[in-house]
C-alpha cells in the first residue's frame, strides 16, 4: 500500500443533489457520468469529494462518494479530472471519519489506475449481475489491518434465499465448498431445506446445515424459546408455522445441533470469526437499508471496530451494488443494533466451525 504523502491533498466537501449538482462541476471539462442522476442514493449521503485549483476556486478533480448508513466504508461510485488528487482526497476523508475502507466502484476506473492507488480488486460475484444494477469490477483499500481471506461473493437470486447463501457463501470461504458449486441449484436445495415458507428461522437453518455437511460442528444461538420471524402473519399461518419450529428443535436434538439458548455477544462473534469460524446473523435492514426486513449476513472478519460482514443482497434501486455488499464492515454498535430483531428483542445465529478432520471428506455440497 502506498504510503502517504507528506503534504494531503486540499479537498472540499458538499453533499450532492442530482437536480441541482455544483456549477464547479461544469468547470471539470469532463462530462458527468449519466449513472450520478439516473438512480436515488439519497438514502446512502451522497456527496461529492472535490479538489479545488491553485486559485481556490474552480475544481481540477471530483468523485462521487456515497455509503450505507452505520457501516464504516465509503464508495467511489466514479472520479473525474485528476482522478489520482481526488481519490487521495477521498481516503483523506475517510481517515478523517475514523473509517477503516474504502471502496471503488468499476465503472470507470482501471485496474492498473486502482492498483496506483493502493486498491486491491476484488473478486467478482459468482452470480451474475443484472444491466445496470452494479459494475462488473470492483476495488478495495483498507485503511487498516485488513480481515484475511476474501471470501466468494454471491448475490442471492430471489427474495428469500439469504439464509441459504450466507450458509453456501461460508462454506466456500472455509474450503468445504468448490466455488464453482455455488449456483442457483445449490441456493434452492439448501433453501427448501432449511425454510419456514419462505424465511429461514435460526433453528431450521442449523438443522439444515448440520444435515448438508456432516462434519461441521453447527451451533444455534437463539435467546427465546418462542417461534420467530411470524410476527407478519396471520394467526392461522403463525399455528403451522410455529409447529414446523418446534419439528426443527426436536431433529436439531435429534442430530446433535446445540440450541444456545444465550444471546450470542458481538464479542463472541469476533473471537468465532479469529478462529476462522463463520457466523450467519439474523439482522434488520432497518438502520442499512431503510426497511424493517429480518436478512441473514455473514460475519467472516473483524477489523477494529467493525465486524466484516457478506450480505447476498444489494439495493440496486438506491446506487447500493455487489461492492458494498462484499467486504462490508459495520462497526460492533451498529451491528449489535442490527441483530437485535423484533419487539421481543431477540437475536438468532448460526455459528460454523471447521469440520471435524476425520470426516470431512464426507462433507457433500448440496443438490
Amino acid at each position: 500500500m502506498p504510503s502517504q504523502q507528506g503534504t494531503p491533498v486540499k479537498s472540499v466537501v458538499v453533499p450532492f443533489e442530482p437536480d441541482t449538482p455544483p456549477s464547479s462541476l461544469g468547470h471539470l471539462g469532463h462530462e458527468v457520468p449519466e449513472r450520478w442522476h439516473t438512480v436515488d442514493r439519497s438514502a446512502h449521503a451522497p456527496h461529492i469529494v472535490a479538489v479545488p485549483g491553485d486559485d481556490g476556486a474552480d475544481w481540477v478533480a471530483a468523485a462521487l462518494v456515497t455509503a450505507r448508513p452505520h457501516t464504516a466504508y465509503l464508495k467511489i461510485v466514479d472520479a473525474v479530472g485528476d482522478v489520482p488528487a481526488t481519490v487521495e482526497a477521498v481516503i483523506a476523508h475517510a481517515r478523517d471519519r475514523g473509517l477503516v475502507q474504502v471502496k471503488w466502484e468499476g465503472w470507470t476506473a482501471s485496474p492498473e489506475a486502482a492498483a496506483a492507488a493502493g486498491f486491491a480488486p476484488l473478486c467478482p460475484p459468482l452470480s451474475p449481475v443484472e444491466d445496470g444494477a452494479g459494475p462488473d469490477a470492483g476495488y478495495v483499500r483498507w485503511l487498516c489491518d485488513g480481515p484475511g481471506t476474501e471470501p466468494p461473493y454471491y448475490g442471492q437470486t430471489t427474495h428469500f434465499t439469504c439464509g441459504a447463501v450466507t450458509a453456501l457463501v461460508a462454506k466456500a470461504h472455509g474450503g468445504t465448498l468448490p466455488r464453482e458449486a455455488l449456483d442457483r441449484e445449490a441456493e434452492l436445495t439448501l433453501w427448501r431445506d432449511a425454510t419456514n415458507f419462505p424465511a429461514c428461522e435460526p433453528i431450521g437453518l442449523g438443522v439444515a446445515v448440520r444435515r448438508a455437511w456432516p462434519s461441521s460442528p453447527v451451533t444455534v444461538h437463539l435467546d427465546t424459546d418462542q417461534p420467530v420471524l411470524l410476527d407478519h402473519c396471520t394467526e392461522k399461518e403463525q399455528e403451522w408455522r410455529a409447529l414446523l419450529q418446534r419439528t426443527s428443535r426436536t431433529e436439531a436434538g435429534r442430530i446433535g445441533v446445540p440450541v444456545d439458548p444465550g444471546r450470542l455477544s458481538l464479542a463472541a462473534i469476533r473471537s468465532a470469526v479469529g478462529r476462522r469460524e463463520h457466523v450467519l446473523l439474523l439482522v434488520s435492514l432497518a438502520g442499512m437499508q431503510g426497511f424493517d426486513v429480518p436478512h441473514w449476513v455473514l460475519c467472516h472478519g473483524a477489523v477494529p471496530g467493525a465486524v466484516v460482514i457478506e450480505d447476498p443482497w444489494a439495493q440496486a434501486g438506491a446506487g447500493d451494488t455487489w461492492v458494498d455488499a462484499h467486504l462490508l464492515p459495520v462497526p460492533d454498535s451498529s451491528l449489535d443494533t442490527m441483530s437485535t430483531l423484533s419487539a421481543d428483542r431477540f437475536r438468532g445465529a448460526v455459528a460454523i466451525g471447521h469440520p471435524q478432520q476425520r470426516d470431512a471428506s464426507s462433507d457433500e455440497p448440496p443438490g
